[in-house]
This record gives C-alpha cells, sequence and structure tokens, in this order.
C-alpha cells in the first residue's frame, strides 16, 4: 500500500484560474475579479487552519498553504485520492455546498502521533485500517477545516479566533467514490493543501468540489455572517473527548526472567520455569510505566492495588 504519496502532484502544469471562474453564476464579477477573489479566499482559508488546526496538534504554531487549484475530471480526482483513505464529505459555505476532504492513512496516523505529543513523522508504511484514535483526530480535523471555508467564504471574516461557524461532515468513507461528492465525467477542482510546523513536519490532505460550486463558495458583497457564533475552541485536551473514549491496553508484568538463547531453543511442553515475584509489580502502557501495585484478589479475581506512581507521575 502506497498511501503516502498518492497526493504527490501527477503533472508540473496544472489547469488553474480563468478557467475555473468561467462558471460564473448568474450575473457577477469578471473573470479577473474573480481570480483576485479566489487568492484572498485561499489566503484567508490558510490563515484560518493555520490557527484552527493548531489547536488539535499540541499547540503547533503551524503554516498552511491553499494553492491554486487544478481543474481535473471527477474520475481524475478520486483516482487521484486512491482506492482508500479517510475521506469526509463536507457541507461548508453559506448555502450548503458539499466538498469532499481526503487524508492517506500515513498522514492520518502521523497526525494522530502528533496531537498527542509525538513527532508526527510519517511511517513508510500505513495499516490497511485506521484505528480508532486516529479515525476520531480524522473527524475533528474535517470539522475545523468545514468550519474554516466557511468562515473564508464570508464577505466579512469573523474576527474572533477559534470560533467555527457552519460547517459539518455529512458522512465519512474509506471510499471517495462511494460518498459521490461530484459527478466524475464534469469538472472538478482539487487543492493540494500543505500543513506544516515549525519543526520541520509537514502533512497534505486534498479538497475537492465540482468546479460550479467554487463560485458559490467565493466571497460575495453583503453577504450575511451566519446566526449564532460558537464558543471559543480550546486546545485539545487528551483527557476529554473524543480522545478520552479511546481504549488503551495496560499490562502488568508479574516477573521477568533471563534464558539463553540455547536454553530458551530448548523450551518443550510441561517444562517449569521458575519465577521469582516481586512484592511490587509494575502497570505499564506499552513501555511506558504507569504505576506501581501490590497482586491481591477481589470478588474471587485476582487484583491489582495500586501503591504508588513512578515520580513524575502517572503516563500522559
Amino acid at each position: 500500500m502506497t498511501m503516502a504519496h498518492d497526493f504527490a502532484a501527477a503533472r508540473p502544469a496544472a489547469q488553474h484560474c480563468r478557467e475555473l471562474m468561467a462558471h460564473a453564476i448568474g450575473r457577477g464579477p469578471r473573470p479577473e475579479e474573480r481570480a483576485v477573489l479566489l487568492a484572498a479566499w485561499r489566503r484567508d482559508l490558510a490563515r484560518l487552519l493555520a490557527e484552527e488546526l493548531s489547536l488539535l496538534l499540541s499547540g503547533d504554531r503551524l503554516a498552511v498553504n491553499v494553492p491554486e487549484p487544478e481543474r481535473l475530471a471527477g474520475s481524475a480526482v478520486l483516482d487521484r485520492i486512491g482506492p482508500v483513505a479517510a475521506n469526509s464529505l463536507l457541507r461548508v459555505g453559506p448555502g450548503g455546498e458539499t466538498a469532499l476532504l481526503a487524508f492517506d492513512f500515513a498522514t492520518a496516523i502521523a497526525l494522530t502521533d502528533r496531537s498527542f505529543g509525538g513527532d508526527g513523522k510519517l511511517a513508510d508504511d500505513a495499516p490497511d485500517q485506521l484505528p480508532r484514535s486516529a479515525a476520531l483526530l480524522v473527524d475533528a480535523i474535517a470539522a475545523t477545516i468545514a468550519g474554516a471555508i466557511t468562515r473564508a467564504s464570508l464577505d466579512e471574516l469573523p474576527s474572533m479566533s477559534g470560533a467555527v461557524l457552519g460547517g459539518e461532515v455529512i458522512v465519512r468513507s474509506e471510499s471517495a467514490g462511494r460518498l459521490k461528492p461530484f459527478d466524475r465525467d464534469a469538472p472538478a477542482l482539487l487543492f493540494d493543501i500543505a500543513i506544516a510546523n515549525h519543526q520541520g513536519r509537514e502533512w497534505r490532505c486534498l479538497l475537492a468540489l465540482a468546479e460550479e460550486r467554487m463560485a458559490r463558495l467565493l466571497p460575495a458583497p453583503g453577504r450575511a455572517r451566519p446566526d449564532g457564533e460558537r464558543p471559543r475552541r480550546q486546545p485539545a485536551d487528551p483527557f476529554t473527548a473524543p480522545f478520552a473514549d479511546v481504549p488503551l491496553p495496560l499490562h502488568v508484568v508479574l516477573a521477568e526472567i533471563d534464558l539463553s538463547l540455547a536454553r530458551l531453543q530448548r523450551l518443550a511442553p510441561g517444562e517449569m520455569l521458575p519465577l521469582a515475584m516481586g512484592r511490587q509489580v509494575p502497570l505499564m502502557l506499552g513501555d511506558k510505566l504507569v504505576a506501581y501495585g501490590s497482586i491481591g484478589t477481589l470478588e474471587d479475581r485476582m487484583a491489582l492495588r495500586l501503591t504508588r506512581f513512578p515520580a513524575e507521575g502517572p503516563a500522559r
């Protein structure tokens, strides 16, 4: 599986700009004016995403680039995304336009690692199925991007940072084709968005929508701001939903023994290995020490009574 490289540009030159704006809806700005509106929309969206997504990625200082879109047939966009990805169908803009957002699995896992304080490095390979933690984070990012697109589409950009106005995730699927985001034979616009932090990590996602919808997303003079601004978003907290609901496998190490390789090769069913169990045994999360405890029973079941935590406190 080569998800990590599916989003690379297929050719150096893409058709942008004036063709994109040729699809005016009724009477509106001239093509050159629409090109200016599109450039401003891209800048506003990039700034909003840098502000909003930093809250989900351990408070990272982010730089986001929303480039000019490529104009492709809908089928070519789906081919670029590939058969399996973390896809979300979004409802965005004051008019409720639909757009498709796609992350490859390797990027989704790297972003999840960064959200929990890791370095966010992309792995060389990716699993066939997203872990639940990564799926939850993609949902949160998709909702944030949907809100940012809606805010960028307003004539007067709201000044409060962290607010999410409108926009939502309609449905998700690993198959972009099943979401039917646009007609396969009609022209679509593809934005290859780059998200980078100050440590040099870069993550990419694809945003795509039918070309005819783009004109309705560009800010129009006098377009009213939606009512009911949501409260300011707080930085993502691993101890609150949705991350707090992710199951974490803990294990207790009762004893450890050393065996030579020769002795290990001679092991056979029925052999007895003496174990020296300490009075306190470690409770582990992966290779991270969580606490120490003593072994006992609770209602006819084995149990661990926690006795102390390491000096740095419980694993976080």
